[in-house]
């Protein structure tokens, strides 16, 4: 696969990817590995993440698994103080996170909870233990969280809707205060992107009507993603902090609610 960055740009660079088993984490993993980054990928599915290191391990890519649950803090904690011992990554790919379509008034209080807890609060669990590792050791780093491409409304979605929008705030705040440390924070915001968790959110006869309204007449591509975060890790990204790099084509744009 050829990609449109110089071989090499990421050799001798770590990253840890969260939701880094599947689809867009999976291609995230998939692009830097084959840019020369040695990849770790985490989730809560052992048997997920295995497969996806052998995959990772034949494309010559160095790639290794950790179960986690970043809902759990002590798990987060535990994840940092080995990777100190083992040298901490250079950069953190939040992609663990999930949602639910229901309507707000059919979602229970627990429900909300579970996926605000692992979008928002897992985010800044995984945030707030990466930088204080990286700052004990006086080490640069970078930090990408992957959120939702509009800020808008978003029914039958509310926790995620809530919670993304949040992410992307809490993105820019830590921006604003971590900079003085060399560390940069930075959010990308896929659209509609083909993975195998899409088809669970929409029939075939929605799929057709959404593409219509697609400004570029397409959904996007796990790698389109991936390219996005290559560009914000590498040196084309030294002076990018606190940004919402959205990456849907255009599709944030439609009357979708309000969207900043």
């Amino acid at each position: 696969m050829t990609s449109v960055f110089a071989a090499g740009l990421f050799a001798g660079r770590h990253v840890l990817i969260t939701g880094g088993a599947t689809g867009i984490g999976f291609a995230i993993a998939d692009e830097l590995g084959r840019l020369g980054a040695r990849i770790t990928i985490a989730s809560r599915n052992a048997d997920r993440l295995a497969a996806a290191c052998d995959r990772l391990r034949a494309a010559d890519i160095e790639a290794s698994w950790r179960k986690l649950n970043v809902r759990e803090p002590a798990e987060v904690d535990s994840l940092f103080r080995d990777l100190s011992e083992r040298g901490l990554p250079d950069a953190l790919i939040n992609n663990a996170g999930g949602q639910f379509s229901a309507p707000a008034l059919e979602t229970s209080p627990n429900g909300f909870r579970a996926v605000v807890d692992l979008n928002l609060q897992g985010t800044f669990q995984m945030c707030r233990a990466y930088t204080q590792a990286l700052i004990a050791e006086a080490k640069p780093g970078r930090i990408v969280n992957i959120v939702f491409a509009h800020t808008g409304a978003m029914p039958d979605f509310a926790p995620a809707a809530a919670a993304r929008a949040a992410m992307v705030n809490l993105t820019r705040t830590l921006a604003l205060e971590w900079g003085k440390h060399g560390i940069l924070v930075n959010a990308i915001g896929p659209g509609t992107i083909e993975t195998e968790a899409l088809a669970q959110y929409a029939n075939k006869e929605d799929w057709a009507r959404d593409l219509k309204l697609q400004p570029v007449q397409r959904f996007g591509h796990p790698r389109d993603v991936a390219l996005a975060a290559a560009y914000l890790l590498s040196p084309a990204g030294d002076f990018v902090t606190g940004t919402l790099l959205r990456v849907d084509g255009g599709e944030s744009l439609l009357v979708r609610g309000s969207s900043d």
